[in-house]
This record gives structure tokens, C-alpha cells and sequence, in this order.
């Protein structure tokens, strides 16, 4: 029988088919999955911050949290599972609040996603499919077994991905 695995904000989890990963109340935080689509293997990351840099000196980092660690802790999973032909796809990165852009730190949404993409890249790991920006927060479910990415956007609607 088939189970949903919740994801938090700053957690990620890994399952295999014909399990599912979701993530709610992605607003400026991105919800990345890296997948195999021959292994049917996926894991799911919840980033909410662009960069480790920032944790503060002798803090636990929460691997999850932020898009470098995410990617290289998914990698690093899933290759242990068999799983060495993976692709990605993201959601989320909005700007929740209006602000001027003249601080840059404020454009966590943006930042997130293109943290993100440099991560993948380093890894040599293709971005297939991504719903990134807006103003909307956002849910995701990803069904491993089809590598379909439902997003429900919140006073948009669904679509798969």
C-alpha cells in the first residue's frame, strides 16, 4: 500500500515507488526533488535558506534547511540507494511580501531557487521541470512511481509538472 511521506520546513526524507513525498506552505522556501527514474527512487528537500554560510559557527546545521547542504546530503542518499541516474524538479521560491528590491536579502524566494540550480549543477543533475516565483505559496506532492509533480497553488489552482 502506497504512503505519503510529510516533509517539514528544513527536512527531507527519500522513499521509492509506489510511495509519494509532500511539502506544504512553501512561500519564499523551495520544495526540490532529485529522482531516478529506472531505480523509481526520489527524495524530497524542504529549503528554506540559499546557503550554510550564514548557521552560525559551532550550530547544528539542519541539512535540510539550506539549498547546498539539501543537495549534497540528497545526492549522497540516494546514490547509496542505487540511484545514480537522477534529475530534479522544483517548486516555490515566491516574494510573499512586497518589498522594493534594494536589499538584496530580501529576495530569499529567488535566491532559494537559484541556489538551487547552482547545486544542481555542480552536480551535473538536469532541471526537468520547475514552477518557481509569483507571490503564492504553494504544496507539492511528488508520485515517485510516475515522476509526476502535483503543485496546488494557493488562489491559482493545480497543475502537474
Amino acid at each position: 500500500m502506497a504512503e505519503v511521506l510529510k516533509i517539514g520546513i528544513a527536512e527531507w526524507k527519500q522513499t521509492s515507488a509506489p510511495n509519494r513525498l509532500r511539502t506544504a506552505g512553501l512561500g519564499s522556501c523551495v520544495g526540490v526533488i532529485l529522482f531516478d527514474v529506472r531505480t523509481q527512487v526520489a527524495a524530497m528537500a524542504h529549503v528554506m535558506l540559499p546557503d550554510s554560510n550564514i548557521a552560525r559557527k559551532h550550530q547544528t546545521i539542519e541539512v535540510g534547511k539550506y539549498a547546498d547542504t539539501a543537495i549534497d546530503a540528497l545526492v549522497k542518499s540516494l546514490n547509496q540507494a542505487g540511484a545514480n541516474r537522477l534529475q530534479a524538479k522544483m517548486a516555490g521560491g515566491a516574494q510573499m511580501f512586497q518589498f522594493k528590491y534594494e536589499n538584496e536579502a530580501m529576495r530569499i524566494g529567488e535566491r532559494n531557487a537559484e541556489a538551487i540550480r547552482k547545486a544542481l549543477k555542480a552536480h551535473r543533475i538536469p532541471l526537468v521541470a520547475e514552477d518557481c516565483g509569483g507571490h503564492n505559496g504553494r504544496t507539492i506532492e511528488f508520485d515517485v512511481a510516475t515522476s509526476v509533480l502535483s503543485i496546488r497553488t494557493v488562489s491559482v489552482g493545480t497543475k502537474e509538472i
